[in-house]
């Protein structure tokens, strides 16, 4: 007996229904859309760096108070070291978390500039007899994001590095290891000139490490540019 689906044909695909481009006003509100989005992301970023930065600085500033009340009270003796010693290391963690996040931070800026750029061009494609108006960049280079930031630059310039918050707050990190370094040595019986050197060093070797991760990372931020 002939089997009844055997001359069934196979149904014919059904086309995926062609989109129409979107109009111009709406493609210029879903772009404007996501610029605010963008830009308030960039100013949660903005305010978390210095909120994290302010408060470091405000640990700091009330333990050097209240080192400076143990020290009153106990004339330097053994129970400002032994108090000097528990709150020092407190302090070098808390900065060097706050450091590695004001990095991230930084990055996290220049990639959210980047994609506010990249909106940018959108808005040019839009309508390109507005280029003249705008002055930040409108491309995902090095020049069109220092454009954005309001430099002429094609290279990150040194100025970038030495003026960043997570900088400034790696120096003031190095010192509180050096004055760390000193306090150990200091502790071991070590004299005051060796505890000076040893304070020293260790402040310059502990910058040069800071210093190099905060290079390290603009730079593999820009490189992805």
């Amino acid at each position: 007996m002939p089997d009844p689906s055997a001359d069934e044909q196979p149904a014919a695909p059904v086309p995926a229904p062609v989109r129409e481009p979107a109009p111009i006003p709406v493609r210029a509100q879903i772009l404007s859309t996501e610029h605010w989005s963008l830009l308030a992301t960039r100013g949660l970023a903005w305010s978390e760096s210095f909120s994290r930065a302010s408060w470091f600085l405000t640990v700091v500033s009330a333990t050097v108070v209240a080192l400076a009340l143990v020290a009153d009270s106990t004339d330097f003796g053994a129970g400002f070291r032994l108090f000097a010693l528990v709150l020092m290391p407190l302090l070098v963690v808390i900065g060097v978390a706050t450091v590695i996040r004001l990095v991230q931070l930084n990055s996290e800026d220049v990639e959210l500039v980047a994609g506010m750029n990249r909106l940018r061009r959108g808005y040019l494609d839009l309508a390109p007899e507005l280029e003249e108006y705008f002055i930040t960049g409108h491309r995902e280079d090095v020049a069109g994001i220092m454009q954005t930031y309001g430099g002429r630059h094609s290279r990150v310039p040194a100025g970038q590095y030495l003026s960043s918050i997570a900088l400034l707050v790696s120096v003031i990190v190095s010192v509180l290891i050096g004055a760390l370094a000193g306090l150990i040595a200091d502790a071991f019986g070590a004299g005051t000139v060796a505890a000076v050197v040893a304070g020293i060093l260790a402040g310059i070797v502990a910058l040069a490490l800071l210093v190099r991760l905060v290079v390290r990372q603009v730079n593999r931020t820009w490189d992805r540019r």
